[in-house]
């Protein structure tokens, strides 16, 4: 063969920050994806889906400094003389597509408005553990006109442990929701007359990661607070026991009632499931009252795998409407994708099927496998007709894919693998419970 009529391979490398599953692996994100959905149903949350893409003056409508993060398309045949900006860009989180949603179709929704939606999401973040650059999100959010109850606020915790402590996987992971409301701390501040409580709840927010003595140091160095105040906000945000906390202020007070309550409801759970912290605030400053976020009691330092919070008007830059909300996130691939690294997932299956007809050894008879395949299917099982003519090769295939059934057209017979024993039976009698 001549060095023309070679063929040229270009051998692919994983693209960083992409995360891409085997078969078997996928088959538990599917498992989770299913039971995450029940739960949110169950609640009466709806399902909608957004483009992947928004135009870049929505996403920008939100306030966020979001320049470095966000992935603009343009055509690749892009006209030379067409000297406009990008105006789309892939949505980096759920939160801005649905505030748009929610605006643009105001007249048509029911509310308080309560939906899911479970989608990829896009950042230019540098690939690292925990950091990926495309990842699914698993978000609820009630929102409503003018006024939504604080019982949404107590919802968001419970249905988050209930989906947490039943994940696949999930079962031995200590876990734990903080949950806090920033009035309480915004509210203190004031009190003090702090001139910028958006950089101090900044650094508070930081605490778990980098301590009480950097905190000390940066409040001092970039906040120039005196000793004194930074001791009273310390002893504040370390406070465990709201029963018996008294406001500074109209808002502090505000803000200790409603967290009170929301921690009242949700007293059916374990213990320490939900704990009161002081110290959660959310770097994201949308949020005014309660917020939350949720740790690896054994693996703090990991992170928030979910959070989120109550905001006053986040569809207010699309709509002349106050639409008060109170929404979390799921930050599923990155839960998912510890679970995989840690050898804690189910894996086991590398296929859905269930049953493996064999076809007879007669191959004029093989119309006799498909009817018996297409039976079995509408009877529920998940089924496929072995492929290739040797037997030892069919039971190879369904051993390496796992599928549990033989299913013995010409012997009318079934063999359950995992016990090795086989019984008579007919497609048409085997129906799936």
């Amino acid at each position: 063969m001549s060095d023309q009529q070679k063929k040229k391979i270009h051998k692919p490398t994983p693209i960083s920050g992409f995360p891409e599953w085997l078969p078997e692996v996928r088959v538990v994100e599917q498992s989770w994806m299913d039971h995450i959905r029940r739960v949110f149903e169950s609640y009466g949350y709806c399902s909608i889906e957004t483009p992947a893409v928004e135009e870049l003056a929505v996403i920008a409508a939100k306030g966020e400094d979001v320049d470095k993060e966000i992935y603009v398309l343009e055509r690749l045949q892009a006209d030379p003389d067409d000297k406009k900006d990008a105006r789309l860009a892939l949505h980096f989180d759920q939160t801005v597509p649905f505030a748009r949603y929610v605006a643009m179709h105001f007249n048509e929704l029911v509310f308080p408005f309560k939906r899911y939606q479970m989608q990829k999401v896009w950042r230019g973040e540098r690939p690292q553990a925990g950091r990926m650059r495309e990842f699914y999100q698993c978000d609820i959010d009630v929102i409503n006109p003018d006024n939504l109850p604080i019982a949404f606020d107590g919802e968001m915790p419970a249905i988050i442990w209930e989906i947490l402590s039943s994940l696949p996987g999930m079962e031995n992971e200590k876990i734990q929701i903080r949950v806090s409301n920033r009035k309480i701390l915004l509210g203190f501040l004031d009190s003090l007359q702090v001139n910028d409580p958006v950089a101090v709840t900044r650094i508070i927010d930081k605490i778990e990661k980098i301590g009480g003595d950097e905190v000390k140091r940066l409040l001092s160095a970039e906040c120039g607070l005196s000793g004194e105040n930074i001791t009273k906000i310390l002893d504040l945000v370390r406070t465990k026991d709201i029963k018996n906390l008294s406001g500074a202020n109209t808002s502090m007070q505000e803000g200790v009632d409603e967290l009170s309550a929301v921690m009242d409801s949700l007293a059916h759970l374990p213990k320490d499931a939900v704990v009161a912290d002081l110290s959660i605030v959310r770097g994201l400053d949308y949020y005014t009252g309660t917020v939350y976020e949720t740790v690896f009691l054994d693996d703090p330092t990991y992170g928030s795998i979910c959070s989120g919070g109550r905001y006053d008007d986040l569809a207010g830059s699309y709509i002349n409407k106050h639409l008060p909300g109170v929404g979390i996130s799921i930050g599923f691939t990155r839960l998912f994708d510890r679970l995989r690294a840690q050898g804690k997932l189910p894996v086991s299956k590398k296929s859905p099927t269930e049953i493996l007809v064999m076809p007879p050894r007669d191959a004029d008879a093989i119309r006799s496998a498909y009817d018996a395949a297409h039976t079995l299917r509408r009877n529920g099982w998940n089924v496929e007709v072995a492929p290739g003519r040797k037997f030892d090769k069919q039971m190879s295939y369904a051993e390496k894919k796992g599928i549990r059934y033989i299913w013995f057209v010409e012997d009318g017979e079934v063999q359950d693998r995992e016990t090795r024993e086989k019984t008579k039976a007919a497609p048409a009698d085997w129906k799936k419970s």
